[in-house]
């Protein structure tokens, strides 16, 4: 009988904390936003969720977020889902508790951890508990960084402290009109600085996407949550593991004639047919960063554009290959591009310091690493995606052209009296005509296959073809970096 009533009390505080405030909840859907609840309802696979520390609560308030495991297509995650209705969603001690248990356990078992983010920022009420709550999840979020893959979905304001959960994931995902990032919102502004500014200019999708704040955006909240499944299929649940091969098109696949210039083309070819997702793709679009499969690998493709590389798009690259070989997913390099821009004379050590970046990235990545040169690849860009160092597999296009320096520029250095002494020519004509032999005697593909600097010069409707081949002779590529505690990235 006692058995019995205490399972009632049990029951009612559990029936209680899970309705939660009827008209907090209505503001919420009013809103247009879906419950806590929901969001985990909508993800995860029906009847597979399993809440942990349902009745930790205060003062008949529960502590702002759900939280436990449940599986993603048949796979095991843990999860976390902040609930707005509760205090904003505002981060504090037992929001904190509920969430760093989750990480434990992510860490002990090698699974994916999603972060569903909704959050006005800390507790202000609990004054230095609450920053310290915050505190402890980011130690524990940075020691599972490179273990187990950490996705962060942005469904609703992340202010402050909540806006750097999503910076730490190695994916993140941000609902247009519901999401928001920010280090202030605008309240705090207007009463610091008298900023009187709107929330999509501050902090919306569009605006973060542009300045690379999030990886993916959504229109959404459905359409985040299924963007989220997908990332979730093409990375392994741990850094032990590999992700699944799934074989979802034809491996002889030619491609069509695409010009090394036309990118998204030669994308579309080389990617097996609907496994295509591109990360901050708004952001330094001189660099591409695509995940999806290619013969049925999970793979990930750094693709240039054509032009000149900024600081920007450097770091953009280096941060996605780093984020590859944390998880063994094979990196393939697309090389197009004319080498690194000095835009400002006065700030070049932020552009080294980018190009160091991206160099250390390649150099220290252990996963199977192939490079295709389709265009030029002139300087550093050759050196750190597609050199022979660095470089498991590297091909080039026929016209491709490999060089320390654009021919132009060559020229210059090379040809100036040659230039000078052309008198039945222009100097443009003289320019011209010295640049395409210093192509031919110097700076071909053919050039640098007979110098053993690339493997092979492929037609390139055998590209696809010659990636996936490759791919299968490295899977079983056994590589490590020495014994240390961990390198010295130049950040």
């Amino acid at each position: 009988m006692q058995n019995s009533q205490d399972l009632n009390k049990v029951q009612e505080l559990r029936n209680a904390l899970v309705a939660g405030d009827e008209s907090r909840v209505k503001a919420q859907r009013d809103a247009g936003k879906l419950t806590a609840r929901q969001r985990i309802e909508k993800l995860v696979d029906a009847g597979s969720f399993v809440e942990l520390f349902a009745l930790v609560s205060e003062n008949g308030d529960a502590a702002g977020v759900v939280t436990g495991y449940a599986t993603v297509q048949s796979r095991p995650v843990y999860l976390f889902a902040q609930d707005f209705t509760v205090h904003g969603g505002a981060m504090g001690k037992l929001q904190a508790f509920k969430i760093n248990k989750v990480l434990d356990l992510a860490l002990k078992t090698g699974a994916p951890v999603i972060a569903l983010c909704d959050s006005a920022g800390v507790r202000i009420d609990e004054g230095a508990a609450g920053m310290n709550a915050y505190a402890e999840i980011y130690k524990n979020v940075a020691r599972l960084s490179g273990v187990s893959p950490i996705i962060a979905v942005v469904l609703g304001p992340a202010i402050g402290g909540a806006a750097l959960l999503a910076q730490l994931a190695d994916v993140s995902i941000m609902a247009k009109k519901a999401g928001s990032l920010m280090v202030f919102g605008p309240q705090v502004l207007a009463a610091m600085n008298g900023m009187d500014v709107k929330v999509d200019a501050l902090g919306g999708a569009d605006m973060m996407a542009a300045q690379g704040g999030v990886s993916l955006t959504a229109a959404t909240e459905d359409e985040a949550l299924a963007l989220t499944a997908q990332v979730l299929s093409l990375l392994p649940g741990s850094n032990v593991e590999d992700a699944d091969i799934v074989d979802s098109d034809d491996l002889n696949r030619l491609l069509p004639a695409i010009a090394p210039a036309d990118v998204s083309a030669l994308l579309n070819g080389v990617f097996d047919a609907g496994t295509m997702l591109e990360l901050k793709a708004a952001y330094e679009t001189g660099a591409r960063t695509v995940l999806g499969r290619v013969g049925g690998h999970s793979v990930g493709v750094v693709a240039t554009e054509g032009g000149y590389l900024t600081a920007g798009a450097l770091q953009k690259a280096a941060r996605f290959v780093h984020f590859l070989d944390c998880f063994n997913i094979p990196v393939i390099s697309l090389i197009n591009t004319n080498g690194v821009q000095v835009d400002q004379l006065n700030n070049q050590s932020w552009l080294m310091n980018a190009q160091s970046q991206l160099l250390y990235a390649y150099a220290t990545a252990t996963v199977p690493k192939l490079a295709v040169v389709t265009g030029n690849a002139i300087g550093q860009a050759y050196v750190a995606m597609g050199g022979k160092a660095n470089a498991d597999i590297a091909f080039a296009w026929p016209g491709a052209v490999i060089s320390a320096l654009t021919p132009e520029a060559a020229v210059a250095v090379l040809y100036g009296e040659q230039v000078k002494a052309a008198k039945d020519l222009t100097p443009e004509q003289a320019r011209e005509q010295f640049a395409a032999e210093y192509v031919q005697k110097v700076a071909s593909a053919l050039c640098a296959a007979q110098d053993g600097l690339v493997d092979d010069v492929i037609d390139p409707a055998q590209t696809r073809k010659l990636l996936i081949a490759s791919l299968e002779m490295l899977i079983s590529k056994r590589d490590s970096n020495p014994p240390k505690k961990h390198g010295n990235m130049p950040l």
